[in-house]
C-alpha cells in the first residue's frame, strides 16, 4: 500500500515521505482500515517536529483522524492508532474507539467531525459550561479549531466573536456566523471586544492559538469569565498571571480532550450522539478548505503547520471521490 512515513522529526514538508509499504497488521483489540478521509490536524505537524506529548517511534504515518470503512463494510470515523496514522491507504484503530460516520456528512466532512467537534463540545459545554445568551470569544476563528467552536457556540444560543487574521479569513468567520468579527491584523482585539460587549468583556474565550491570543483574552475576559486553553498553534506557551485572575474573578480551564478515552471514555459516545443530531439538524457542517489528493498530504500538513489554512484540509487516498 502507499503511506506517508516520517524517518526524521523536521518540518513535515521535509521529512515526511511517500513509500509502498506493507498494510499494518492490528494487534490485541484493533482492526485493520481501508481510510477513505485522513483529515490534517495541527498535532499532525507536532508529530513531524517530535513536540507532540505522544511521540510514535521512528518511522511512523501521521494523520490522527480520519473517516475509514471496516472490513465489513462499515462506515466509521476513529482517531488512528499511531504509529500507524491515516495518510495511508490503510491505517489501524482500537475497536472500541470506532463510531458511526453520520450520513448527512461524506468522506471529508466526517473525517474532520471529531476531534475538532469533541474538542468544542467538551471544552464550551464540560469545562466552560457556555450558556444560552451568553457571549463567546474564539480566535482563529476560520481555522479548522476555531470554526467548529463558532458553530457549536451558535448552536448553544451563543453571540459568537470571532478573531481572525486578515480580510479573507474574516469573510470566512462571518459566512460561518459569527455575530462579530475582528481582525487581529488591523484592529484592536481588547478594545473591539470590549466595543461589541459594552465593556464587559467575554463571558467564554476559547483559545487554540495561545501566545498573545492569551494575553488578549485576560484582558478582555469578563466578570466570572472562563478562558479555556485547548492549544498553542501560535508555538508560544503563555505563562498565566493567577494574580491577575484572582484580581478578575475568571478561570483560566485547561482542556486535553485525549484523556477522556482514558478517564470517562463513555462521554466520547454521548458527545458523538449530539453531534451527529446537530449535523443532521444542520446546526453544524466540517467547513473543508480543500480536498487534498494523496500526493499532497506532505505539502498539506506543512501549511497547516505555517498557519495559511482556512477550514479544515483533508487528504484523500487515490481513486476516492472528492
Amino acid at each position: 500500500m502507499q503511506a506517508w512515513r516520517v524517518y526524521e522529526n523536521g518540518e513535515p514538508g521535509a521529512v515526511m515521505r511517500r513509500e509502498e509499504v506493507a498494510p499494518p497488521t492490528p494487534g490485541d483489540g484493533q482492526v485493520l482500515l481501508k481510510v477513505r478521509a485522513a483529515n490534517v490536524n495541527f498535532p499532525d505537524a507536532l508529530l513531524c517536529r517530535g513536540h507532540y506529548q505522544v511521540r510514535p517511534p521512528l518511522p511512523f504515518t501521521p494523520g490522527v483522524e480520519v473517516c475509514a470503512e471496516t472490513e465489513d463494510g462499515r462506515r466509521v470515523i476513529t482517531t488512528a492508532a499511531l504509529p500507524h496514522g491515516g495518510f495511508a491507504e490503510y491505517t489501524l484503530a482500537d475497536a472500541e474507539g470506532l463510531l458511526p460516520a453520520p450520513e448527512s456528512l461524506d468522506d471529508a466532512e466526517a473525517a474532520a467531525l471529531h476531534i475538532g467537534y469533541q474538542t468544542g463540545w467538551f471544552g464550551l459545554h464540560r469545562r466552560a459550561a457556555l450558556r444560552e445568551g451568553e457571549t463567546l470569544l474564539v480566535h482563529a476563528a476560520a481555522g479548522g479549531v476555531g470554526s467548529a467552536a463558532v458553530q457549536l457556540g451558535k448552536a448553544a444560543g451563543a453571540t459568537v466573536i470571532g478573531v481572525v487574521g486578515g480580510p479573507e479569513k474574516a469573510a470566512v468567520a462571518r459566512a460561518l456566523g459569527c455575530d462579530v468579527v475582528v481582525d487581529r491584523r488591523s484592529e484592536d482585539v481588547v478594545a473591539a471586544v470590549k466595543a461589541a460587549t459594552g465593556g464587559r468583556g467575554a463571558d467564554v474565550i476559547y483559545d487554540p492559538v495561545g501566545g498573545e491570543a492569551y494575553q488578549q483574552s485576560a484582558k478582555c475576559v469578563a466578570f466570572e469569565g472562563r478562558i479555556v486553553v485547548v492549544g498553542f498553534a501560535s508555538g508560544t506557551v503563555p505563562a498565566p498571571a493567577l494574580n491577575h485572575a484572582l484580581v478578575k474573578n475568571y478561570s483560566v480551564l485547561g482542556l486535553h480532550w485525549g484523556l477522556y478515552a482514558a478517564k470517562d471514555p463513555a462521554s466520547i459516545g454521548r458527545c458523538h450522539e449530539t453531534l451527529t443530531d446537530y449535523a443532521a439538524k444542520g446546526l453544524i457542517k466540517p467547513l473543508i478548505g480543500e480536498r487534498v489528493p494523496f500526493a499532497g498530504a506532505a505539502d498539506a500538513v506543512q501549511r497547516v503547520a505555517d498557519g495559511t489554512t482556512t477550514g479544515r484540509l483533508v487528504v484523500l487516498p487515490e481513486g476516492a471521490r472528492a
